[in-house]
């Protein structure tokens, strides 16, 4: 008589689509993510802090395929169960950047600053539509945005403790920068700007040596990872390259320099499959990035 299958539980099927999410089989966890939240509602229906945990997770995976419209709607049901779930907010502004829906967009990246005020891509995810909202509705944007809603205090005071190490996969990661002393982050920023002088004057190997001497002081800068990964690339040193890209991304996940950069040493390297794999993180962020169209395009005819 053969013997009767186990059923997974909960849990298990989510880890399940939490190792398929890191290796990139973004479609199977969704898959994975889908079982476990209805074993879940089964088992327990009441969990809702699990439940909002399992969407926001299979809404990373949505956002990865690109399927922006599912992602949102598991934001959506995640933020109905936990309000203010910080990967939610991220994901669901992540989501709505990408389907040009820049007003909601912000109305998240601002929510999510109430939150932790040290989030690289929420202050550039801010910064970027701030710019799309003033090319769009000119400088009188602020008036037409919905309301933003106001994180209470409690909420602000027990999200805020998460440590960083919480944060899960996703498209719209949450970056903590570490606390440092305003003389490394002031000697950091004149190394960095000694930096840029030598990059203008084409001086692309001394340029390395100062934002290496910069990054000592000051680790936190994303620009300056992506200075030092541009020197890298003019010099052939296309790995080194990588790994700076590596760094910035672990900052801000959307960083479209980064993300270009990496994309121009994967190429370089014949590395094609992460070469269109950037790219096309990059136009999720910036869908009409000149730049990265014509780069992906002309990957594409080699392969």
């Amino acid at each position: 008589m053969p013997q009767k299958t186990k059923m997974k539980s909960w849990s298990e099927l989510k880890q399940i689509g939490n190792d398929l999410f890191k290796a990139g089989q973004y479609g199977e966890a969704t898959h994975f993510y889908s079982q476990a939240i209805n074993q879940l509602n089964k088992d327990n229906p009441n969990n809702v802090e699990d439940l909002s945990v399992l969407h926001s997770n299979r809404a990373a995976s949505y956002l990865k395929d690109g399927n922006c419209t599912e992602c949102l709607k598991d934001c959506n049901t995640s933020l109905e169960l936990v309000p203010f779930n910080l990967k939610s907010l991220l994901r669901r502004a992540a989501a709505s950047e990408a389907q040009e829906r820049y007003k909601w967009a912000y109305v998240d990246y601002k929510t999510a600053l109430q939150i932790d005020a040290n989030i690289a891509a929420a202050h550039d995810g801010t910064n970027r539509m701030s710019k799309a909202l003033t090319e769009a509705d000119g400088p009188t944007w602020r008036e037409k945005l919905p309301s933003i809603p106001t994180v209470p205090l409690a909420v602000r005071e027990k999200l805020g403790r998460q440590p960083a190490g919480t944060a899960q996969h996703n498209g719209a990661a949450q970056s903590h920068k570490p606390e440092h002393s305003e003389k490394d982050v002031r000697q950091g920023q004149c190394l960095k700007e000694e930096g840029n002088v030598h990059v203008k004057r084409g001086e692309h190997a001394k340029a390395v040596d100062k934002y290496t001497q910069s990054l000592r002081h000051d680790p936190t800068q994303v620009a300056t990872f992506t200075n030092r990964a541009l020197c890298f690339l003019s010099l052939g040193q296309f790995k080194d390259a990588v790994r700076d890209c590596d760094e910035a991304l672990m900052i801000d996940r959307t960083n479209v320099k980064a993300l270009y950069r990496r994309a121009q040493a994967h190429k370089e390297l014949k590395d094609v499959k992460a070469c269109i794999n950037d790219l096309h993180k990059l136009l999720e962020v910036e869908p009409k990035n000149v730049a990265a169209v014509k780069l992906l395009h002309e990957v594409q005819k080699r392969k």
